[in-house]
């Protein structure tokens, strides 16, 4: 008998360790047909209406895209065979659309086996810029819209590693493109190569800070050497014929943005010293205007590396940032600069100052604006009019206000202050038309300013169009949409003055389409016409369901019954519920409702919805808030709150007669990954879980738990 259990114990490790043959498998049938469903094309649409664009995905990446090589560096993860970032998810197909005749159109000459991306609209609409990638590198194409056919402009070197890859010139000529260097240097094979020398960081100054954890890190010199590489390119200027100039010599670029009139490029350039504990967004980084001609016109800042900046979210670093070009002007350059030092914990009036400096860019900086909170992003207007928004995370508040650019000594108007997770209370979105630059600014109609919004509400969700008048600095409802049958949503607005709206409407078994809404007439136009997909599960029973926590707190949840499932008979089925945990300040916020029994049943890649098709009870997008109101930390309770958003969700649906409870798996994907360990850890009210893609060892990000500051 010894020797027996001898043997049993010497073969235990063996068996432990043995390798199996297996191969990816096939899901169930019932899974696989919504899986390889072949997915109706999104739409691209110029502001006007008349032209758009249908773009086609697959829905998954196939194992051979998966498999491609991938280097990761400094925050990046590129394919170094293709140049471009390893995780694009590409488009396969493109066609173009007729919206006022309701009918779409082959594109001549488009190439085989396409891997489209960096899709790209000339500013007047005639033609389409993009990419396709090849084994060996990317192509620039353009389609002529008119002519409804496409052509080739450069060989596959295009460099879409990062930043910025392309830029139309505002006449239309031709583009800007980042292309791989003439004389370009072999990467090194970190797996081959023999280290000099150890890695050592020096921290001479002893400054203190703080960092969070970032992916992806330079580690040594092999590394250094590879993103130099993979991130240098030469700026060529290509003309619609394919013709090319050398427009900047190699250097490491990253953004492009050339000015409303065209007669000046802004360029950023990352430099030297790299850094092995921040990503590339931190390294030293200058600024420069250029001209047309490529000529320096002038530097706007050179930033230094920024391994240390204040603890916060709200903190910023010193020195100019948020460079941009003023959308109302011809050559109007605009940048902020903090005022608190870049300090949140600073207390000061003000925390950043708007400044603009003009062409030819030989003046002082003139100030714009000042914000109470941080800088968010300004909405151009007119010489008198723009909207500025700022907000501050810590007290998740939003404040929009309108200034004259003109002159900052006219007292701004507070348009809206809220918080942003209150959906209920949003004002909407300023509308914008084109102006004669081509520039997208605030459409300002006989001194009026017109919004739209998604309207959503404790009855549901209604879109709206109101109307704010600059004189009396109040709104008015110009119209909102009635209950229906179908969810809609507001794409665009095309046309201000006739009433025209760009609209989307769906319902839980009908795929999302557009429409031409004209709030003035009551007209309503269909002008695409997707079929649903997903056939096996359009008859799936579908309610949004609202219950009760244990401290009161309004909850809701989307319930899916599987097919044929007789309510009368309610037979115990098991259940998996999916959600993600998130942070809120006020309980308010923390119970309103987004969701809607109208919303499309969309199974995509991430979605637990397939296993309705498998005899399963589903119940998705669970709300799992974490609430920390005043002085408190959500996450100071985080256990607490969410064994009892777990109850509540599971307590409703059994008494709803549905489910057996102790049948119920849950499962999460990132920081619901994260959820669904503490779940099974900290309860006894699941059977399984399914946590994917999780971060579980919170020792590692002492400076921040989830969306919070902590220390």
């Amino acid at each position: 008998m010894k020797n027996k259990l001898l043997v049993l114990c010497t073969l235990l490790p063996l068996i432990g360790f043995s390798q199996l043959d297996l191969n990816y498998q096939l899901p169930h049938k019932n899974i696989l047909e919504l899986a390889d469903a072949p997915m109706p094309p999104s739409m691209s649409i110029n502001p006007n209406g008349s032209k758009a664009l249908l773009i086609y995905r697959n829905q998954y990446q196939t194992i051979v895209d998966l498999a491609e090589d991938e280097l990761r560096l400094a925050g990046l993860r590129i394919n170094p065979k293709t140049n471009i970032s390893s995780r694009t998810r590409f488009y396969v197909d493109l066609k173009l659309f007729d919206p006022s005749k309701k009918k779409e159109f082959e594109i001549q000459d488009l190439p085989s086996n396409l891997k489209i991306s960096n899709i790209n609209w000339s500013p007047n609409y005639n033609y389409i810029a993009f990419t396709t990638t090849l084994p060996t590198g990317n192509e620039l194409w353009v389609i002529d819209y008119k002519k409804k056919s496409a052509s080739r402009l450069t060989s596959a070197v295009v460099n879409g590693n990062l930043g910025t890859t392309l830029a139309w010139l505002p006449d239309e000529s031709g583009i800007l493109v980042k292309t791989l260097p003439k004389k370009r240097q072999n990467l090194i094979d970190a797996d081959n190569k023999v280290p000099t020398g150890p890695t050592v960081s020096v921290n001479e100054a002893g400054v203190e800070a703080q960092n969070r954890t970032y992916q992806d890190l330079l580690k040594n010199k092999v590394d250094e050497f590879n993103f130099e590489v993979l991130a240098t390119s030469e700026i060529h200027k290509v003309d619609l014929e394919g013709n090319q100039s050398l427009w900047k010599t190699a250097a490491m670029y990253g953004s492009m943005s050339i000015s409303p009139d065209g007669n000046y490029v802004m360029v950023s350039e990352i430099k030297k010293p790299f850094s092995y504990i921040v990503t590339y967004g931190r390294f030293p980084t200058s600024h420069t205007i250029y001209t047309a001609d490529g000529d320096l016109a002038h530097l706007i800042a050179d930033i230094p590396l920024m391994e240390e900046m204040p603890k916060g979210f709200m903190s910023t670093r010193t020195g100019p940032r948020n460079m941009s070009w003023r959308d109302d002007q011809p050559a109007t350059l605009v940048w902020v600069e903090a005022l608190d030092g870049g300090d949140a914990d600073t207390e000061v009036e003000f925390r950043d100052e708007v400044y603009q400096l003009k062409a030819p860019f030989t003046a002082k900086k003139e100030d714009l604006a000042k914000t109470k909170l941080r800088f968010s992003g300004i909405t151009w207007g007119d010489k008198t009019t723009a909207v500025l928004s700022e907000y501050w995370w810590n007290t998740r508040t939003l404040r929009t206000s309108i200034f004259n650019p003109s002159n900052s000594e006219v007292e701004s108007v507070l348009f809206n202050e809220r918080n942003y997770q209150n959906t209920y209370d949003d004002p909407g979105s300023f509308v914008t038309t084109k102006n004669k630059l081509n520039q997208s600014v605030l459409q300002i109609l006989n001194g009026k300013l017109t919004l739209t919004g998604q309207g959503y509400s404790e009855e549901g969700k209604f879109p709206f169009v109101d109307e704010y008048d600059l004189k009396s600095k109040t709104s008015k409802r110009l119209f909102q949409v009635k209950e229906s049958d179908y969810l809609e949503s507001f794409v665009n607005m095309i046309d201000a003055k006739k009433g025209l709206i760009l609209t989307r409407l769906e319902s839980s078994n009908e795929f999302p389409n557009y429409y031409f809404r004209n709030y003035k007439t009551g007209s309503l136009e269909q002008i695409s016409n997707f079929e649903n997909p997903f056939k096996a599960i359009q008859n799936v029973d579908k309610e949004v369901i609202t219950y009760k926590r244990d401290d009161g707190l309004e909850l809701s949840a989307t319930l899916y019954l599987p097919v044929g499932y007789d309510k009368e008979k309610k037979e115990k089925m098991p259940m998996l519920m999916w959600a993600y945990p998130r942070e809120y300040k006020d309980k308010n916020s923390a119970s309103q409702v987004t969701s809607s029994s109208k919303e499309f049943t969309y199974p995509y890649y991430g979605s637990p919805i397939y296993w309705v098709n498998r005899g399963y009870v589903v119940l998705d997008d669970a709300a799992f808030p974490i609430i920390g109101e005043g002085e408190e930390q959500p996450n100071d309770s985080f256990k607490t709150q969410l064994v009892a958003n777990a109850k509540a969700a599971i307590d409703a649906v059994d008494e709803l007669g549905y489910i057996d409870r102790n049948k119920v798996a849950v499962g999460g994907h990132s920081y619901g990954a994260f959820m669904t360990a503490n779940l099974l850890s900290h309860s006894d009210l699941f059977a399984a879980g399914i946590a994917r893609s999780g971060a579980y060892n919170r020792t590692l990000t002492p400076f921040g738990f989830q969306s919070e500051e902590r220390n």
